[in-house]
Order: C-alpha cells, then structure tokens, then sequence
C-alpha cells in the first residue's frame, strides 16, 4: 500500500511538472511577424480590440511543425492550434485590417523574443477566391510555400526580415508565414491580412499621425521632428501595467514595449527583452 501511495505521488508530481513546463512555455513565448503586422501584432498593439490573450502575448503562437502535412488543424491555423488564442481563427465578418501590398518585391519583419536553432522560414498565401469571412484552412491556401529561407539550424536576431517576391494577386489575401524550429517538433504561425492594390481594410484602423508627426518606417514609432515624442512619453511606473507599442522614458531613455509587461526595469531586459531603447532624451 505504501508503495502504491509512492508511486500515485511521483506520478502526480510528474503531470505537475509537465503542466507547469507547458505553462511557462506558452507564457514566454518566443516569435511573431510584425510588419506587415500580423494579427497577433495588430492585437498586441490595441488596432484590433476583443482579441483576449494574445493581445499579452503575441509571440506565443506555437503549435506542432510540418505544416501543411502536419500542424494545426484546419480552422485553429492562425491561432496554432491554441483554443486560449481562438480570436486569431475568427475572420471577424471579413474585416480584419489589411495591409496594402503590391506583387513583387516586399520586405517582412519578425519580431523575436527569444532565440530558436531555425530551420525554415516558410511563406504562403490564399488562393484566388478565398473567402476571408471563413476561418482559414487548407484547401484555401495554396500549399506550396511562394517563398521559404532555409536557417540551417542557426539563430535569429532579436529582429528578422525577409525579401520575399509576393506573387501575382489581386484584392483581398492572407498570407500564413511559419518558423520552423530546428530542435523542437514546433514552429510558430502567423496570419497576415494583405490587399493587392487596395488601402488598409476592416475596423478599426490606426489613425494617422497628426501635428507634424511622422511614423518612423523601420520600427513604427511615431516622432515629432522638433521636439522628439518619443522623450514626451511618461515615465515609467514600476506598478504600471504596460502593453505591446506603449512607451515611456526612463532614467534619461525612452523606451517601447514590445509585449505585455508590468514591474520590469527599462534598460535592464537585454536585447531580447521587452524593453526596445528609442532614444536618449
């Protein structure tokens, strides 16, 4: 009997483990494509609102690799499989925000959280015809990657772009961009809404800068030319809880948040940190 009992508690500890590894792995996350913004992106940043917890962690869209064979199922594409991320599935009636792209060349970003031994960076998109107001699956993608980066098991920088050469489309598109971890069985999705030759779609949509101010192309950062925005933010409060694209200054920098956070010090995360230095102020 007692033995029985020793038995019952090792293997209660051992399910104890797996779940809290399970846990901590969701929770840190680790990668998502942020411009053009991915949906995961457009929630983290407030654009699209009612999005739940992706909007704390967009980089935690990790789900089983081998996509198309293997992967999320048909429907739980966008959110990797994850019913916590279910937001990401909803097509929302068609109107996810769009971005404005044009067939040929187009430069994506990601962002990265944390460092994976990469073996693919693989690109696909819908085909003619696809309906945005269904939840994506297979068959309306076409399963072919147009573009894909072979890492060779080497790792990303905290930002990673891509010169990819979009095909041939017109109208509305989604574009599935997939990184495959070379030494684990996952990789991480993401969706992005695209518009071949059309303006940025669905509601809301982000205002444009007003007062002289312009968006910084290479990270999105709104400045002022004459006076520097980003050093006009609020310093940081250790209590505060903040959210991806919040900034703040802090012992003479200004700072941005790249994902949800609340009593992490600027300047003390490191490069992969949440916190991104802007400017000295």
């Amino acid at each position: 009997m007692r033995k029985s009992r020793k038995i019952i508690l090792s293997l209660a500890g051992v399910g104890t483990l797996a779940v809290s590894a399970s846990l901590a792995a969701l929770a840190w996350g680790h990668g998502y494509t942020s411009d053009p913004p991915s949906r995961s992106a457009l929630c983290a940043d407030g654009t699209v609102t009612d999005c739940g917890a992706i909007s704390y962690e967009p980089q935690s869209v990790e789900g089983p690799k081998g996509f198309p064979d293997a992967g999320p199922a048909d429907g739980e594409i966008c959110a990797g499989g994850h019913a916590e991320f279910a937001e990401l599935d909803d097509p929302r009636g068609g109107n996810w925000p769009t971005t404005s792209v044009g067939s040929g060349a187009q430069t994506v970003s990601w962002t990265m959280t944390a460092q994976h031994s990469t073996a693919t960076f693989d690109y696909y998109i819908t085909k003619d015809g696809w309906d945005p107001t269904q939840p994506l699956t297979r068959d309306q993608l076409e399963l072919t990657p147009f573009d894909s980066f072979d890492m060779g098991g080497s790792k990303p920088d905290h930002t990673m772009t891509h010169d990819i050469t979009l095909p041939e489309k017109s109208g509305r598109h989604l574009i599935l961009s997939v990184w495959n971890i070379a030494d684990t069985a996952n990789a991480f999705y993401s969706c992005v809404d695209v518009d071949f030759g059309g303006g940025t779609g669905g509601d809301p949509t982000e205002a444009e800068p007003t007062d002289g101010a312009s968006e910084d192309p290479t990270d999105g950062t709104t400045t002022d030319p004459a006076t520097g925005a980003e050093c006009e933010a609020a310093a940081w409060d250790t209590g505060a809880t903040y959210t991806a694209g919040d900034q703040v200054t802090y012992d003479g920098v200004a700072y941005r948040a790249d994902w949800w956070t609340q009593g992490e010090e600027p300047g003390t995360t490191g490069e992969w940190g949440v916190w991104k230095e802007l400017a000295t102020c």
